[in-house]
């Protein structure tokens, strides 16, 4: 199993869920988050006065998938969230060593 860590900007989250529907994947983790990359923020002007913001809000998408979906999610959240502009996102994929459903027992793929 692979659990694929998706940062995105938040107005692609819809976009992201819906794609991802396409393709039969429903169970994902959403969290408001906020960081930088290699834009470092960017400068705003509120009443005339100019300041920096450090960090830029985003949203983190948490999926868990059998090995073979792995790479067809990661196309699908791709595909979804880009719009071909700095910021983005980055998708981190990591190794799942196992998984339980808290309520039946039920364990790895079968918890998914």
């Amino acid at each position: 199993m692979k659990k694929i860590e998706a940062v995105i900007k938040p107005f692609k989250l819809d976009d992201v869920k819906e794609a991802l529907s396409e393709i039969g994947i429903y169970g994902m983790t959403v969290t408001e988050v906020n960081g930088y990359g290699r834009q470092k923020g960017h400068k705003e002007i509120y009443r005339g006065a100019e300041y920096v913001v450090d960090f830029v809000p985003k949203i983190k998408l948490e999926i868990v998938v059998s090995d073979e979906r792995a790479e067809e999610t990661i196309e699908t959240v791709r595909n979804a969230a880009n719009t071909g502009k700095i910021g983005d996102g980055k998708i981190f994929v990591l190794p799942v060593e196992k998984a339980l459903r808290v309520r039946t027992g039920e364990t790895d793929t079968d918890a998914l």
